[in-house]
């Protein structure tokens, strides 16, 4: 098994876990840095690698329309293309084709779209996307879902999730076909130090309706897969919608595998969730609210994290472009032992980004997301 549960909350349903990856081993609960094009934004790998980051997310839709799928397996994968050597998470492209494409048409084959770069027609099938997360040589592949707007009907959402569990059935059988094959090739080649093989996670769909939500579940119990994800919240739904969500389906999960909530969020919507039983997180905010200018500080650099399901107000929002920092020599935060606040100084980060200096978002980036990693590592000491 992929996965052990090391320990439980005694308070709440927080649970600390281990999650073995061919790239390494990943301790949760965790956060994910999205690397939308094979760099977190502003970033490189060797920077990720000093913030201690444990796996980072790549964009299928994204890698696949550019460079292409196949010209990334031919120069050693995403992991040698970006010379990142630890896990690596790849979504199934499906909410990009949904959320970016002007033009799509969705069938039980699959969906038909319009690239937002060149306008180029494209077919993504159930099959397709595992095909291209395996070309990109991902540790951990998520099947292909149709991620239903809010607000919908809950006819409509009743039916796409219907959908979503075929399709995951053909993802699922699509997958092990390859695998066996995969694991057939690294026996013929006698490797010493074979790498595990990648994991499939399925993902739970069913809008704001708890008896969908349920179904959904059901559904997808019924089939093996390495891992279950939360998916379509997020999505434009307030924060206590959300919550419900997570209330209705965590626990109708496998306590042996990974718990996955799809692009949550902000630092008390993850301690709310992770007290809810969710293990695995990945979210924009920390990154694209770095490049302007939002930047997140602990209130007590040295209190610990208490897991509640309302945290109440455990962290501060600095606006560094505001006029109060023009003289501000202090760092961002100084108890903070990330590059940017060992180094410079709030006045310094406001003056870059007033003169648009690309500097600024780069200095901006690893302290948020040295916050979200730091964040996580309280959270799992707390449980510990």
């Amino acid at each position: 098994m992929a996965f052990k549960l090391i320990k439980k909350d005694k308070n709440s349903f927080a649970r600390l876990g281990k999650l073995r990856t061919g790239h390494g081993t990943i301790q949760t609960p965790c956060f994910m840095p999205i690397a939308t094009c094979a760099s977190i934004k502003s970033l490189d790998s060797i920077e990720m690698e000093k913030l201690d980051a444990d796996i980072i997310l790549g964009n299928t839709y994204h890698l696949y329309l550019r460079p292409g799928d196949k010209i990334i397996k031919k120069l050693g994968g995403l992991h040698g293309f970006m010379n990142w050597q630890k896990p690596i998470l790849t979504d199934s492209g499906g909410y990009q084709v949904f959320s970016l494409s002007d033009i799509r048409e969705i069938t039980e084959k699959g969906v038909r779209f319009r690239s937002h770069i060149d306008g180029s027609y494209h077919m993504l099938t159930p099959e397709k996307s595992v095909d291209i997360q395996l070309n990109l040589g991902s540790d951990i592949i998520m099947v292909l879902d149709e991620c239903a707007p809010y607000p919908a009907t809950k006819e409509y959402i009743e039916k796409s999730l219907e959908m979503t569990t075929r399709w995951a059935k053909r993802c699922l059988n699509y997958f092990e076909d390859q695998r066996s094959k995969i694991k057939d090739q690294n026996h013929n080649l006698k490797l010493k130090n074979k790498k595990l093989s990648p994991l499939l996670f399925c993902i739970v769909q069913g809008g704001t309706y708890k008896d969908l939500r349920e179904k959904s579940a059901k559904q997808l119990l019924e089939l093996n897969f390495d891992g279950y994800a939360i998916g379509g919240v997020s999505v434009g739904e307030p924060s206590e919608k959300m919550f419900g969500v997570v209330d209705w389906t965590a626990h109708l999960l496998p306590e042996d595998r990974p718990r996955y909530l799809m692009g949550v969020g902000k630092p008390e919507e993850i301690i709310g969730s992770v007290a809810r039983g969710i293990d695995m997180f990945d979210c924009v905010i920390p990154s694209r609210n770095a490049r302007h200018g939002t930047l997140y500080k602990f209130k007590n650099q040295k209190s610990k994290i208490k897991i509640s399901r309302s945290p109440g107000e455990f962290y501060e929002i600095l606006r560094i472009t505001n006029s109060k920092f023009k003289v501000d020599n202090s760092p961002i935060d100084k108890n903070c032992g990330c590059f940017t606040c060992k180094n410079y100084s709030r006045a310094y980060l406001r003056h870059l980004f007033v003169s648009k200096e690309l500097l600024a978002y780069r200095l901006a980036t690893i302290h948020n997301l040295n916050f979200y990693l730091e964040l996580m590592k309280r959270i799992r000491n707390s449980i510990k």
